[in-house]
This record gives C-alpha cells, structure tokens and sequence, in this order.
C-alpha cells in the first residue's frame, strides 16, 4: 500500500493523505510512541508529561513536531542508558528546560499564523487607540 520515496504516489494514497494527513508522519508517530514505551517508567511518565505540555504548547506541527518528539525520545533514551537522574535532566526548573528545548524548533504553521493575527489584533488596538486621543 506504501509508495516507495522516489516513486509516485498512488491517487488512492494521495487522496488518502488529504483526509487523513500524512501517512510517514503517523508511521513515525507509531515508531516515537513503541520508543516512549520502551523506556524505564521513571523516564517514560517524564516523556509523556512533556510531551502534553508540547501538545499544548509546543511551537511545532507536521515534520517540525516530529523531529521534535523524536529528538525527545532520542535525549530520553540516552539518559535511560546512562542512568541519568530525572532532576539532572531538567533542572530545577522543568518549563525553563521546556522552554528551552522548544526554542529549538520552528514556530508550527498554525502557531505562527495565531501570533502573527494577536500581534496584529494588538497593533490595531493601539493605533486605534493613539487615533482617538
């Protein structure tokens, strides 16, 4: 049923896509998922509480959001394998490390269009505002 990369998409699996979004994005969403569970249950509730705070606030979506969860699994296991602390992994703060890991990745299509509307919703306030003075 799956294309390989260089060959062309069937009209099936085009059509499929449309409806039901991209088909490797929720392959690697399965693949991210089958690594969170194989995690220690320490680092693994860790993972899953991070990753709803990405879902909420994260600043990515589509390709961006996955490298991001499987960057995630990848520090995750890593620090499973070297017997890391959880308190090492995030700090005393655990939203500044959040806050900084999510720097990382590119502001999501939907996200950047919600900050661009607000910033112009505000503009337009103020300068409606300055006018009426």
């Amino acid at each position: 049923m799956s294309a390989e990369p260089s060959e062309p998409k069937s009209r099936y699996l085009q059509y499929l896509e449309i409806v039901t979004g991209s088909l490797e994005e929720k392959k690697r969403w399965r693949q991210y998922k089958a690594r969170v569970k194989g995690l220690p249950e320490s680092h693994r509730i860790a993972v899953e509480a991070l990753e709803r705070y990405l879902v909420h606030f994260g600043p990515a979506d589509g390709a961006g959001a996955m490298e991001m969860y499987e960057d995630l699994a990848d520090l995750f296991e890593q620090s499973a394998a070297d017997a890391t602390p959880i308190r090492d992994i995030f700090g005393e703060d655990p939203v500044a490390f959040v806050e900084a890991f999510m720097a990382n990745y590119p502001l999501g299509q939907y996200r950047a269009r919600e900050r661009n509307r607000f910033v112009s919703a505000v503009e337009r306030a103020a300068a409606e505002q300055d006018r009426t003075k």
